[in-house]
């Protein structure tokens, strides 16, 4: 008679290792929660006026373009991608509105032709590295220029500046009594749409899929280039709804506005937690990468500090942000690990079974 014993070896996920609100609460999502949080803690104590009523308000405003454009950025960063021209088209759809509405068309007309161009401008963005398979970085830096350079010929150094009053009053106005914006209601509603999207949809695992490893998404039945295309004129679309508040918010169309705010959207982006070789992110934490950005460079204007010392401070942040995770991979590798307990049963080198006679 002979009786066989074997033993599979239990097999365990470091990922689910940890209870599940350490998975949640220990993120570099979480951490830029609560550095933010300590930013303003310590504005509001120490930085002369910050505490005023309005600066609520300014403070929204002025990041409002950049919460825009971070929302599909961010999904275009998850897929390995990047997009560099995002601001050159905000400087477009702002020539655009002025341009057609000196003309003699209403803001309406003219807004939805500067949307037209957006996507436009996506579609090229789109194609050429969807399809085409050219290099993000190096289209983005292409299409920066081409973009910029057509605003520039368009309307040359002069200034737009005569706008109805009613629609500049709608791009400064606030919600009621309140000092929110009345910008954050279209910024609420495409953020939902975002939030769902790349976090409850199939598009959304696609996007991870991608950023992970292109060519397995295609084989487990992803369209790469389709969702690279649909993201690609998303950015357009959106930056330029950006460019078009930005320009009413300032009462000017300039073939120059919004010079260097793709900056600023990278930079918010990676220090929320995103992946610049893609593959993970989430979008709470780069919103708290635009809002920390936002009160570090609001807090140094109230206390006189000058644009180019903040702009050095973002590329910082910039730098720490893509370099920061791999220091941490790195010393995490470093760190001697506990030896884990062998499993019940037979020795490797033994056979699974024995018998007994």
């Amino acid at each position: 008679m002979s009786t066989a014993v074997s033993s599979a070896p239990t097999r365990t996920y470091a990922a689910y290792s940890a209870p599940l609100w350490k998975r949640w609460l220990l993120t570099r999502e979480t951490a830029v929660i609560v550095l933010t949080a300590a930013v303003i803690l310590y504005s509001l104590a120490n930085v002369p006026n910050f505490d005023g009523p309005l600066t609520l308000k300014f403070l929204l405003q002025d990041i409002a373009p950049i919460l825009l454009i971070a929302l599909p950025m961010t999904l275009i960063i998850i897929t390995g991608e990047i997009d560099l021209s995002v601001a050159s088209i905000m400087g477009l759809s702002s020539v655009l509105l002025g341009v057609l509405h000196d003309a003699g068309m209403s803001i309406p007309a003219a807004a939805l032709l500067a949307l037209l161009a957006g996507l436009v401008c996506g579609a090229l963005n789109g194609f050429l590295i969807a399809y085409v398979g050219l290099p993000s970085l190096a289209v983005t830096i292409g299409t920066l220029a081409l973009f910029r350079g057509i605003a520039v010929g368009l309307l040359g150094t002069t200034a737009i500046t005569d706008f109805p009053d009613t629609w500049s009053d709608l791009a400064t106005g606030t919600i009621g009594e309140s000092r929110i914006p009345l910008v954050m209601i279209p910024f609420a509603v495409l953020a939902v749409g975002f939030v769902v999207l790349l976090h409850f949809s199939t598009f959304g695992r696609g996007v991870y899929e991608i950023g992970l490893n292109d060519e397995a998404a295609h084989f487990t039945g992803v369209d790469v280039a389709r969702t690279k295309m649909v993201l690609f004129l998303l950015s357009g679309v959106v930056s330029a709804l950006a460019g078009i508040y930005f320009t009413l918010r300032y009462g000017s169309a300039r073939g120059d506005n919004a010079t260097g705010y793709e900056l600023q959207v990278i930079a918010a982006v990676l220090l929320g937690g995103v992946s610049i070789f893609g593959g993970r992110g989430r979008l709470h934490g780069v919103l708290a990468g635009v809002v920390l950005i936002g009160v570090i460079a609001s807090a140094l204007r109230l206390e006189s500090v000058t644009v180019n010392v903040t702009n050095i401070i973002v590329g910082l942040l910039l730098v720490a942000s893509v370099i920061l995770p791999s220091v941490l991979g790195w010393a995490g590798s470093r760190l001697p690990r506990k030896a884990s307990a062998a499993p019940p049963g037979p020795r490797p080198d033994k056979d699974a079974a024995t018998a007994d006679v």
